[in-house]
């Protein structure tokens, strides 16, 4: 296909748009996420529902829950309606989920609001990172994933600000509500987002494909064979095969104990700031510094990753990140822990990032999806346990031990990537497939 230069300006504007349209619902899906754990400590301190910090913690577990399950579902959902129809799906269901939460009158519905949300949740992020993905153009998508990814961290920034602005003096269920308005984004996403190229081939709608293509003057994937269950089968028993079930089992490890890291700081950062005595406004102000952080080291983490190698910066930012928490037990003065909360975001969201581009990087391409995706999903089990364990250890009436519990899965998640990185006989492909790192959080 020839490009023109009026073709070329046409496939950067249909590119700027896709990725523009999925960093917003990313955005909202980081607001979603990061709520819970902003409102969490007025919820605690008023007795809302006569909520305990067990409680909380189940709370916190739910939305990882659902997100879980939406992750692992997504694919096949995907493969049935399309790419675009998910990603509105997604909008409208976490959109409808919080507007559950907002009506709810006990702790049943509650649940049921942040478990219905989680699934939304966890079914945007890999959607909206196959969709950019089609469109970003060749040699910008790790890039690309990587912009997308800051949104992520930007709901969290805007969920801090929500709760500071409207918790005090309108009351939780307001912060709910404004985590409905992305209703009013969906209309939006069905006016101009796309069909991803990818499933429209893949779908055999070659003549569609290819008209939005030659209109945008994006390039046309290739087909490819569709993968059966048997393959997919092999592909994962391949993951086992000689010496290798270590090798995925450590990785596995790593991730679980990054992911329980990830979102139990997550769910009870404020809380637990507000239980070393800092007020409520300044607990929350450490939401916004953590996901500066967090937007910082998704940037940084890449160029780092190339110069040192992803297994190296993986297991050294663990170790950095499991330092950061544990100093946070420590009541330092706030302009210091402003700094260590900040530095704890860059690592701990990116150490994570670089497990999946160690995975990718010591895979065969035959089994890099499989591998990565399985250490995603193994993963998420973290994510399920960190918010639990955080709700046990504050109802046992000792928040220190929170941070030295997060601290520890940091410390143990260096340790397995490390050992992982030490026991590769591969070298670093220098083919790897950067698209499959991003399956992040």
């Amino acid at each position: 296909m020839s490009s023109s230069p009026s073709r070329s300006a046409r496939g950067r504007r249909l590119a700027l748009l896709v990725v523009a349209l999925c960093w917003l619902a990313v955005l909202f899906d980081g607001l979603d996420m990061f709520i819970y754990g902003s409102v969490l400590p007025h919820l605690l301190e008023t007795r809302t529902f006569g909520l305990t910090a067990d409680q909380a913690g189940d709370l916190g577990s739910y939305a990882t829950f659902g997100m879980l399950v939406g992750a692992l579902t997504a694919g096949t959902v995907a493969d049935r309606i399309g790419r675009r129809r998910l990603v509105v799906g997604c909008v409208t269901l976490f959109s409808l989920a919080s507007g559950v939460c907002a009506v709810s009158g006990g702790v049943a519905v509650f649940g049921l609001g942040r478990t219905l949300a989680g699934v939304g949740l966890g079914g945007l992020l890999p959607t909206a990172i196959s969709m950019v993905s089609d469109y970003a153009g060749g040699g910008r998508v790790a890039v690309t994933i990587g912009l997308l990814m800051t949104a992520h961290h930007a709901g969290g920034i805007l969920s801090a600000y929500v709760a500071k602005w409207l918790v005090e003096p309108v009351g939780w269920r307001a912060a709910f509500w404004v985590c409905v308005l992305p209703l009013l984004f969906v209309p939006v996403l069905l006016r101009f987002l796309p069909e991803s190229l990818s499933f429209l081939v893949a779908k055999g709608r070659g003549e569609e494909a290819r008209a939005l293509a030659e209109r945008h003057d994006v390039e046309l994937p290739a087909a490819t064979g569709r993968e059966t269950a048997a393959d997919r089968w092999d592909a994962l028993l391949g993951l086992f095969r000689g010496g290798e079930w270590i090798q995925t089992l450590l990785y596995w490890a790593a991730s679980f104990g990054g992911l329980l890291l990830v979102y139990g700081v997550a769910t009870w950062l404020p809380t637990l700031m507000r239980g070393e005595g800092y007020e409520l406004g300044s607990a929350l102000t450490f939401v916004v510094v953590f996901n500066l952080g967090g937007i910082v080291g998704m940037l940084a983490a890449g160029r780092a990753a190339d110069r040192f190698g992803a297994p190296r910066i993986s297991a050294v930012w663990f170790a950095l990140t499991a330092a950061g928490v544990y100093l946070l037990s420590v009541h330092m003065a706030t302009g210091v822990t402003m700094v260590v909360v900040f530095l704890t975001g860059v690592f701990l969201n990116s150490a994570q990032t670089m497990i999946y581009a160690t995975v990718s990087i010591r895979s065969t391409p035959d089994n890099r999806a499989t591998a990565v995706g399985w250490t995603s999903g193994v993963g998420r089990f973290g994510a399920v346990f960190g918010p639990w364990l955080g709700g046990q250890l504050l109802a046992a009436g000792d928040g220190d031990r929170g941070f030295t519990a997060f601290a520890l899965a940091g410390v143990s998640s260096a340790v397995f990537i490390g050992a992982a990185a030490l026991r590769s006989a591969r070298q670093p492909r220098p083919d790897a497939d950067r698209e499959d790192l991003a399956v992040a959080h």
